[in-house]
């Protein structure tokens, strides 16, 4: 094609964008766009990209359904979608013509973009890692639908007040709703509560649920683009409401409240994204979210597949049904319900479609989040999927006393009721054809630890897939000046495939490469300063190292570690304030679960140590810390292209994989870190000269435990005048239970997550970044070579290996 050609189809493509946009407005609002506000030309590009990918579902699915090929239902609690119609735009190659159309009738499309709430469907990585295997699926032509909940309100958002955080509601759907087209009459019920009856006819055990409470759970369909794909696929997310919504009755009689109360209640389960449990009520209605999304959506894959094949003996061959961690393993006996209940299979018929219809992800070896749900409840809410779940418990007792005879302590900790509690893991564990942990070191401590007994008897069914990024968002989006001068660099082929990033590698010694990244870096460097400026009324530096750790606040996580070490700097430079340091500024972004208090703490002290350090004159140009509220997606994309050092210093053995770790690699900055989750997998690509690592490794950690781990063995005298900081007032608060989770046992155990043991060790690793970071040519070759060695964390690479060694697609 030349040039003429070129510029003439660009053209016509900006010609047709415009006429999109004008016939939108004129339908949704019966205006021209030279009369439309900012939000009404929002909406109506967003119908626009809409429309375009519900067309581009519809073709992609009906050849799919043509080639009869397999397709994968992704299930999950989570997904942290963030904003659609940047990401669209983009994948869709109409970008840069929407761009000028709008700016024509003077519209800046940054501005258009800053409307668009987050759709905050998920709390941290598990969520996010769920969007990015629907783009990368979507990408790569796989057809895939992904099921969750339309919460209404989503994570919340998060306000500091008075140094502690506080919850507010997230109501993304007030503009956010327009990606979502519902589906009334896709409608399904789902059944809670009641009791089991069981009869013989004509010689056939039968069952049925009665007196049941119904709810019916309504689609919504959120289409999801690929870069550069002819694919479109789908999110469904589930809503929840009464059969009969207005008691007429009640209201006849004057009862108003009692008129609409009904409806309400059954709303709430799909009201809010993961309600506090800390009482039974916030139980109820998490494992009420957990069967109406899995009820709800094997009726849905089950009804279009019999429509397909009128058949559901093939089910394995055509459907693969993947369980993203433990919130939808009830996958397992709702699908054995149906085929048994409502669809007559026999239990072994059924129970074989079933084991090889369903996979799962295990995301965590924190016992915690292996979801156990106490019998009583559960029979409560589920009496006929808990009464499965009773024979199924029967039936794995039965094959674990021949593999393991005798040895009950290990037949109760693979059972799946046990304790009066029913498993969650186990359930996935009896009956999927395949498990995998989230990185090399996450499946080796699963195979060789929590799993072992399981992994021993069919060690065929564990492997193991590490995590990936939606790269594109991450880089391209996210770093629009990284991305053109890679681009014109080393070609724009790591758009298509990420492992061209390692032509960059060829540039280590260029200096006037190195240089030009450093420029880069300081550009969104000062991006993310004005944002600080702004929100936090603090000005920092952008020629200061920028020490970011951004992800979900959990104490294995150890952002304690981070502050505490804050405060050692503190005291060093106070000591000897003519020494000459390398400026720093230490950027903290997280949300803590409503109920975790040991998490809030953790971030009042952070902030508290913030407004302390930052008040202080004698340190004001050497040492900056900030935390910025409500951490989110279009946050994080903000402040990931400007990070220099990227914190990823949980306690090794803990973190299953992580993406953050990811995302900053991408984007140069540089990992101070553990030997955990994908660390190792960093490090492995990217050799000792380019990370900072410090700490125990996972097997020494276990040995230190088993050894007997006395926090005071490990505490130093400067490491002590730390924590007195915490307890004196000197910060404005006291925090002695943080200092007490360290250094005093609580149920037995003190400093559950070694943060005294690798504080030394981190303070040498910090050093180390102080002295490299001095050496800009250095610091840019290390730089460098973590973007150039990224490209293996693409979420392409993660999908594929899903699609050849788990799904099973062709």
């Amino acid at each position: 094609m030349d040039k003429k050609q070129d510029k003439d189809l660009r053209i016509e493509k900006k010609i047709r964008c415009e006429k999109e946009l004008r016939d939108a407005l004129w339908r949704i609002y019966g205006c021209d766009i030279a009369e439309a506000t900012q939000k009404q030309v929002y909406r109506a590009l967003c119908i626009v990209v809409r429309e375009l990918l519900t067309e581009k579902n519809r073709l992609y699915f009906n050849e799919a359904a043509r080639e009869e090929r397999k397709e994968v239902y992704y299930m999950s609690m989570e997904f942290l979608v963030g904003t659609n119609l940047r990401n669209n735009l983009s994948n869709l190659g109409l970008e840069s013509e929407y761009r000028k159309v709008l700016a024509s009738h003077g519209f800046d499309i940054d501005a258009i973009y800053e409307i668009e709430p987050d759709a905050g469907l998920g709390n941290g990585g598990l969520g996010r890692l769920a969007s990015c295997y629907m783009d990368a699926a979507t990408g790569l032509e796989l057809p895939m639908t992904g099921f969750s909940i339309r919460y209404e309100f989503g994570i919340f958002k998060q306000k500091i007040v008075d140094g502690w955080q506080m919850e507010f509601p997230d109501n993304w759907l007030e503009m956010g709703d327009v990606w979502l087209r519902p589906r009334e009459d896709d409608a399904v019920e789902v059944k809670f509560g009641g009791e089991v009856r069981e009869w013989v006819d004509n010689g056939k055990f039968k069952v049925a649920q009665v007196g049941y409470n119904s709810i019916i759970a309504m689609p919504h369909d959120m289409f999801i683009s690929g870069y550069d794909s002819g694919a479109a696929n789908r999110l469904i997310l589930w809503s929840a409401k009464l059969p009969r919504s207005f008691d007429m009755a009640a209201f006849s009689r004057g009862d108003y409240v009692r008129a609409l109360e009904q409806n309400a209640m059954a709303e709430t389960i799909s009201k809010v994204l993961y309600p506090a449990d800390d009482h039974i009520q916030g139980k109820r209605l998490r494992l009420k979210q957990q069967y109406l999304l899995v009820s709800a959506s094997l009726q849905s894959i089950l009804k279009k597949h019999f429509k397909k094949y009128r058949t559901y003996t093939n089910l394995p061959d055509k459907v693969a049904i993947h369980i993203n961690d433990t919130h939808p393993a009830l996958c397992v006996p709702e699908l054995m319900r149906i085929l048994v209940d409502e669809l007559d299979f026999g239990w072994e018929e059924a129970w074989d479609i079933t084991c090889r219809t369903l996979s799962y992800t295990n995301h965590t070896v924190m016992s915690e989040a292996l979801e156990r749900w106490n019998v009583d409840l559960f029979r409560e809410q589920l009496p006929r999927v808990y009464s499965i779940c009773v024979e199924i418990n029967r039936r794995l007792i039965e094959g674990l006393q021949q593999a393991y005879p005798n040895d009950w302590g290990k037949i109760n900790y693979m059972a799946v009721i046990s304790n009066n509690e029913v498993h969650m893991a186990n359930l996935c564990l009896a009956a999927c054809h395949a498990v995998n942990g989230v990185s090399k070191l996450h499946t080796d401590i699963l195979c060789n630890g929590i799993f072992r007994d399981y992994c021993q008897l069919k060690p065929e069914r564990f492997l193991n897939v590490t995590n990936g990024i939606a790269y594109r968002r991450w880089l391209c989006q996210s770093n629009p000046l990284l991305s053109d001068y890679l681009s014109g660099l080393i070609g724009d082929g790591f758009q298509k495939d990420a492992s061209e990033l390692e032509k960059l590698m060829k540039y280590r010694e260029d200096s006037s490469v190195l240089a030009e990244l450093r420029r880069i870096k300081r550009l969104n460097k000062i991006r993310l300063s004005d944002l600080i400026a702004e929100q936090n009324g603090v000005r920092v530096d952008p020629d200061s190292i920028f020490d970011i750790q951004i992800k979900r606040l959990h104490e294995y996580k150890r952002q304690l570690l981070n502050i505490l070490h804050v405060l050692y700097l503190y005291r060093k430079i106070k000591a000897k304030p003519d020494a000459a340091v390398v400026p720093r500024t230490f950027i903290f972004a997280a949300k803590a679960s409503a109920g975790f208090v040991r998490a809030k703490q953790i971030i009042s002290l952070i902030v508290a140590v913030s407004n302390f350090i930052n008040a202080d004159a004698d340190v004001r140009d050497k040492l900056k810390v900030v935390f910025i509220e409500d951490y989110r997606v279009s946050l994080a994309e903000i402040i990931i292209p400007a990070a220099d050092i990227s914190e990823q210093i949980s306690v090794a053995g803990k973190e299953a994989s992580g993406t953050g770790n990811m995302k900053l690699m991408i984007n140069g900055a540089v990992t101070i870190g553990t030997l955990d989750g994908a660390n190792v997998e960093i490090h492995e690509q990217v050799g000792d000269e380019n990370i900072f690592l410090f700490g125990m490794k996972a097997h020494e950690v276990e040995a230190l435990w088993q050894r007997g781990y006395n926090p005071g063995e490990f505490l130093t005298q400067e490491l002590r005048d730390v924590l007195d900081m915490l307890t004196s007032g000197e910060l404005g608060q006291r925090f002695d239970d943080l200092v007490n989770s360290l250094l005093t046992k609580r149920f037995g155990v003190a400093d559950a997550y070694m943060t005294v043991a690798d504080f030394n060790d981190y303070a040498r690793a910090q050093r180390e970044v102080a002295k490299t970071y001095a050496d800009a040519e250095l610091f840019a070759k290390m730089s460098l070579t973590n973007i150039a060695k990224a490209g293996i964390f693409s979420s392409d690479r993660s999908v594929g290996e899903y699609a050849r060694n788990i799904w099973k697609l062709k």
